[in-house]
């Protein structure tokens, strides 16, 4: 699939940029990281080049990081350290979009042509409203791509005390998708600790 066959259904979509975590392997938050000299959120923004709207998701405390002005809205968890369920959940709260494209912050290496694969994948599969990647027998949660129709069963599920992002995959609307072998290992790199950044800066 070209990148101009889904710019599309891409300016539809809002891209979510998780944010929100205390990073405490990590020594603060990651969304105040920089990498080559400039702050991460700068950095995701210019290589995603996305054509929809955009919602950085903060929490409590940690509102307001280097680059948060450049998205098109920022929006805060109700409460700090509830993790990326309520990270998720907060997203299509405030998405006015029928599909949101999910990814964190901490994964800068993340581009454009997974993001567009997800919203393909899912626009093939009218069936889901949620869609996770299968690497290797492994789900990751990020980056994944959720339909509005998502938030009733997400929000249900995390009054009911649920946080695994995994989880969802116990409902029968949301599903995994296999990565392509194409895809670069650098894509699940996680910036988790100081010594993560040594290649970055």
């Amino acid at each position: 699939m070209s990148n101009r066959a889904a710019q599309p259904e891409r300016s539809r979509a809002t891209l979510a940029v998780l944010a929100g975590g205390e990073g405490r392997r990590m020594g603060r938050p990651k969304g105040e990281l920089v990498l080559h000299g400039r702050p991460i959120l700068h950095l995701l923004l210019d290589t995603l080049q996305w054509p929809g709207p955009t919602l950085l998701v903060t929490a409590p405390g940690r509102e307001h990081p280097p680059g948060w002005e450049r998205f098109t809205a920022e929006v805060v968890d109700p409460q700090a350290g509830l993790g990326p369920l309520r990270g998720i959940l907060t997203a299509l709260e405030h998405s006015t979009s029928e599909l949101v494209v999910v990814t964190a912050v901490d994964m800068p290496g993340v581009r454009s042509e997974q993001l567009d694969w997800l919203v393909d994948a899912l626009g093939q599969r009218p069936q889901l409203n949620g869609l996770l990647i299968d690497r290797r027998s492994h789900v990751e949660p990020f980056p994944s791509v959720f339909r509005a129709a998502a938030l009733t069963t997400i929000r249900k599920r995390f009054v009911a005390g649920e946080r695994s992002v995994r989880g969802l995959l116990q409902e029968t609307a949301f599903g995994s998708i296999a990565a392509p072998e194409t895809w670069p290992a650098d894509v699940w790199r996680n910036l988790n600790r100081p010594g993560d950044l040594k290649s970055e800066i």
